[in-house]
């Protein structure tokens, strides 16, 4: 082949590598902003459904219940109602969850909300359930109580307001505080327990 034949061969070659090169970054550059688009509207979905579920559980944290006394009365028992209700104690060391460490989750007996989790729970060897914070902030609500010439503060289902029992500065770290509940205003849940309602309703 003459030389005249190979520059016209090397300049084909040429424009045809620039030309690919060119087709080649162009499709590099399609598929990277196709990924980061795919990345974007995954992050965004995924965001969307973390605040719905947060809004979600919000609204079953504040969502408050109202029932007459007749209609408490129905669905407690004397010694919940008692408590609940009525703002009544529980003699030390006569509850049920006192000296009771099981894993799982303490809910209102009145509600159902969930209160305190089993890892916050300790043996305060003061005769009532011991917690040092509760499973959620907003679950939970406090008052001043000046009941029998002390000053305390009590503690209550955000719900339903239902009597739990009280909060004290005494607790361990990190948090330093004791909730000091009754159990009769508890309902208790086993890890197994909850995982097999979970796996029943299909969540």
């Amino acid at each position: 082949m003459s030389n005249k034949g190979l520059n016209r061969l090397f300049n084909y070659l040429n424009k045809a590598t620039t030309t690919l090169n060119k087709h080649s970054l162009k499709l590099i550059i399609f598929v990277m902003m196709l990924v980061l688009s795919i990345g974007l509207t995954a992050s965004c979905q995924n965001k969307a459904k973390r605040n719905s579920a947060m809004e979600k559980r919000e609204n079953r944290v504040t969502e408050k219940i109202f029932k007459s006394d007749e209609e408490w009365k129905e669905i407690l028992t004397d010694e919940q109602y008692r408590i609940l209700r009525e703002k009544g104690t529980e003699r030390p060391g006569t509850g049920l969850y006192d000296q009771f460490f099981i894993k799982g989750r303490y809910y209102c007996a009145g509600c159902g909300l969930e209160l305190f989790e089993s890892g916050s729970k300790f043996d305060a060897g003061c005769g009532w359930p011991s917690f040092s914070i509760p499973a959620d902030k907003k679950s939970i609500d406090e008052n001043r109580d000046i009941s029998y010439g002390m000053v305390r503060t009590e503690v209550v289902c955000s719900r339903c307001d239902g009597h739990l029992g009280h909060v004290f500065n005494d607790g361990p770290p990190p948090t330093g505080l004791r909730y000091c509940i009754n159990s009769a205003s508890l309902v208790f849940k086993s890890e197994e327990d909850i995982k097999k309602e979970m796996d029943q309703s299909g969540k």
